[in-house]
């Protein structure tokens, strides 16, 4: 008869979790003050974000890994799908429509997951020789990575495309790549940058970036940092936070939040939240550096990635460091898919390490989940 054995919480990571929690309750917080009716939504989606969370965490990935082929290529013809009929808005083809229930998905959202788990599963399949990965292994995997890099950056989603490139390249280098192979990429990068931003990107992206190399701020970041000076040490009250409160900071419950955050509470808060990212980070770095699963550390340290680049970019963005993109402060900006999309990898990464001594808990009269 089925029952849960007990021992495999013993494994759980309930450190991620505690440290998750503060930001959901503070980001609902904030977005409840600026529009009570996004806060409903986004209570919504944290619902069905832990209800998805469970049911990843409850399958047998390391059974099913023969499976994430599948889904990887299942996503990449979603992407394909985006280029043949997808539905287009404000210039950019993202997204594909669902019949009959009026609403649309974005598939590049669910590679994230997908090419993630690939990595995992290649490395997996053939770990890394001391030396690291040479020319064939590395363009191997290499394809992976860039095949959706390039759909995605075609639609256009270049901050998107990006995140994938910078997350897939930052394990191969975490795992092991042959020194030359990166003398080799940082060269051509350095060559072929000034050629890509004439050739390659479009008019409202060179936009975004010499509005950032110009003297003067656009709009939306003036009033960010008019936003985050004001706010102080402790910040100020409901009330007198009038760059929220009077419309003037631009979409202050999602891309730019960061600020909303720092007119609210102050640089205390600020620091408060920041200090939790980081800690996140390590606590995540700690997982990948001292354990020998090759599918434990890359998603591991691909969360980690993901969570320092979103934060990263974020903030820098709101005070000016950085070219405005749409990369939302990690399970803190209002919206569904990304916080969606970080529970799963959370769900996933529990689950490798919950289970991981699964065969301890087999054949002595307990059956476990896997």
């Amino acid at each position: 008869m089925w029952r849960f054995d007990k021992r495999i919480l013993t494994q759980f990571d309930f450190i991620s979790i505690i440290l998750i929690i503060p930001l959901v309750i503070t980001s609902n917080w904030l977005i409840n003050e600026a529009v009570p009716a996004l806060a409903q939504k986004q209570m919504a989606y944290i619902g069905v974000a832990t209800l998805t969370f469970i049911f990843v965490f409850l399958l047998p990935i390391r059974r099913m890994s023969w499976l994430i082929p599948m889904i990887y290529w299942i996503n990449i013809a979603l992407l394909f799908a985006v280029e043949l009929f997808g539905h287009a808005r404000l210039g950019a083809q993202r997204w594909i429509e669902i019949p009959f229930i009026n609403a649309t998905i974005q598939p590049s959202e669910f590679v994230k997951p997908a090419l993630i788990l690939m990595l995992a599963y290649l490395i997996n399949k053939n770990p890394p020789p001391r030396d690291g990965y040479g020319v064939k292994d590395f363009l191997k995997i290499s394809f992976y990575i860039l095949l959706p890099f390039i759909l995605i950056a075609k639609e256009p989603d270049l901050g998107t495309a990006l995140v994938l490139l910078l997350i897939g390249y930052g394990v191969l280098f975490f795992i092991g790549i042959y020194w030359k192979i990166w003398a080799f990429i940082i060269t051509s990068i350095l060559l072929v940058s000034p050629l890509a931003y004439k050739f390659t990107l479009h008019d409202y992206q060179k936009t975004r970036i010499n509005d950032f190399l110009s003297e003067k701020p656009s709009y939306h970041v003036q009033q960010s940092i008019i936003a985050i000076g004001s706010g102080g040490l402790t910040g100020k009250d409901k009330d007198e936070a009038t760059q929220t409160q009077m419309k003037f900071l631009p979409i202050a419950t999602s891309d730019f939040i960061f600020a909303f955050v720092v007119e609210r509470t102050g640089f205390l808060g600020a620091l408060g939240i920041i200090v939790i990212y980081i800690m996140l980070i390590l606590h995540l770095l700690s997982l990948s550096v001292f354990n020998k699963d090759y599918y434990i550390k890359v998603v591991t340290i691909s969360i980690s990635f993901m969570i320092f680049i979103y934060m990263g970019v974020n903030i820098s963005m709101t005070i000016g460091y950085a070219p405005v993109v749409g990369v939302p402060l990690p399970m803190f900006s209002y919206g569904g898919s990304s916080f969606l999309n970080f529970m799963i990898l959370f769900a996933i990464m529990q689950n490798l390490i919950t289970f991981r001594y699964k065969d301890l808990y087999d054949g002595r009269g307990t059956k476990s989940f896997l």
